[in-house]
């Protein structure tokens, strides 16, 4: 998600399971491809190309919506910058595309999605604020970086362009989302951390990480900037050239000191510094620290004053397709939104679109605990039975509101996205 490029390794360990959650199909599904049959017959075969990240390409959900509808799901997995590139250069390779909302400013000029048409979406109104209005409980929350209320809406279904007030037509229907912040090993620690500024505290020389993933550790690194009094940020999803030079700066000079003990690109890299307490602080994201927990050993997915860092990932549909295909692709978004796949979502420490619908798939001592932030009254498992949190635990970051509710910037792409990585690069290589 994509927490962001998460998605670039291949198995991610679901907040859920702490084990490899996502499997993907492969092959065969291509045989059933429609067409093998004749025309005539309305049993005709559908078969969606889903275009996406390993991380959002979940077995379970293909197998649940094809028994719930006979459509059936072929998974093509790439990494996040290829998600991208794909809709650019060859839209006609997939049916149904998952991708991150930052991505949609390289996507939507070429004209290659399709306008999603709400009034063919049966909880389009039911679609969480926090992606059509940028409010959570009434309040607005951070909007530095793609906030998805900027690139939701477009003109209008042919259009190349994003709508500055609600359209019927939205560029993608959201999936799946959550707001990222430092990871802790507090026994290590043994004092409460609440800043950003204390990943370059030299107090933790030598035993702090940062995300190795460029147009996300980059934003990482501004939060800590910002938190320390150095500067403060008018956007940080948008920095200047001097202010990305501001920022490696930096990071250079801590690197320099000696403050990192690793650099990580890999989800699996980030358990393992966490599990081995050779780090006790670090950029992470949620479904790591479940599974540094699921090892016994303690770990925390630490609130900070500052404020989260968000994702968000959505369905979008190639602006070719039509037909059976075309009704089809709107079938899964209807499924998808209509509770099963939330509630899936939900238990694994994602948050999901429509929250009323989850909920009605939700036992209420598991909304209680995921959602709104209060103990858990038995113990917490993941959809595959792995017990996630005992009871009487509270999840990291407490209710959907305070978390939510706290962003401060969204992942985003940057007009001088390739002099930031150019930087970037500098700084590894420092």
């Amino acid at each position: 998600m994509s927490d962001a490029s998460r998605a670039d390794s291949p198995a991610v360990v679901s907040e859920a399971t702490g084990v490899a959650r996502r499997s993907l199909l492969k092959g065969t599904a291509g045989i059933l491809a429609a067409g093998m049959f004749p025309a005539v017959h309305s049993q005709e075969k559908i078969v969606l190309r889903y275009l996406g990240t390993a991380v959002n390409q979940d077995k379970a959900i293909a197998e649940k919506f094809k028994a719930d509808t006979g459509i059936e799901i072929q998974y093509v997995a790439v990494t996040t910058d290829d998600v991208t590139k794909r809709a650019v250069t060859a839209p006609n390779s997939f049916d149904l595309i998952d991708t991150e909302y930052f991505s949609l400013k390289k996507i939507v000029p070429t004209g290659n999605l399709k306008g999603i048409d709400t009034k063919k979406i049966k909880n389009a109104d039911k679609i969480t604020t926090l992606f059509t209005t940028g409010m959570v409980a009434g309040k607005a929350v951070g909007d530095q970086g793609t906030a998805p209320k900027k690139v939701i809406y477009l003109e209008g279904e042919k259009s190349k362009k994003f709508a500055a007030a609600p359209t019927q037509f939205m560029s993608l229907i959201p999936t799946v989302y959550n707001a990222d912040t430092l990871g802790i090993r507090p026994d290590l620690i043994k004092r409460p951390i609440n800043s950003w500024a204390e990943l370059l505290n030299p107090e933790f020389k030598g035993k702090t990480a940062i995300l190795n993933i460029p147009s996300i550790g980059i934003m990482d690194a501004a939060m800590v900037v910002e938190a320390m009094g150095i500067y403060k940020y008018p956007d940080k999803g948008n920095m200047t050239k001097k202010e990305i030079d501001l920022t490696i700066k930096t990071l250079i000079e801590a690197k320099k000191q000696g403050q990192f003990r690793a650099l990580w690109k890999d989800f699996n890299e980030s358990v393992n510094l966490m599990a081995s307490g050779e780090v006790v602080i670090q950029s992470m994201w949620s479904p790591a620290v479940t599974a540094v927990r699921t090892k016994g050993i303690a770990c925390n997915f630490q609130p900070l004053k500052e404020g989260y860092r968000a994702w968000a990932a959505g369905f979008g549909l190639p602006a070719t397709l039509s037909g059976r295909k075309l009704d089809g692709a709107y079938e899964f978004i209807n499924w998808f939104l209509d509770g099963w796949a939330g509630a899936y979502l939900n238990r694994q420490g994602y948050y999901s679109a429509v929250l009323e619908t989850a909920k009605s798939k939700m036992e209420a001592y598991e909304w209680a605990y995921w959602m709104e932030g209060k103990p858990a009254t038995q113990d917490i498992k993941s959809p595959n039975g792995d017990v996630l949190a005992k009871a009487g635990a509270v999840r990291d970051g407490g209710s959907y509101e305070s978390r939510m509710g706290g962003i401060a910037c969204w992942n985003a792409l940057m007009d001088e996205n390739n002099y930031m990585v150019q930087k970037w690069n500098e700084f590894v290589a420092a």
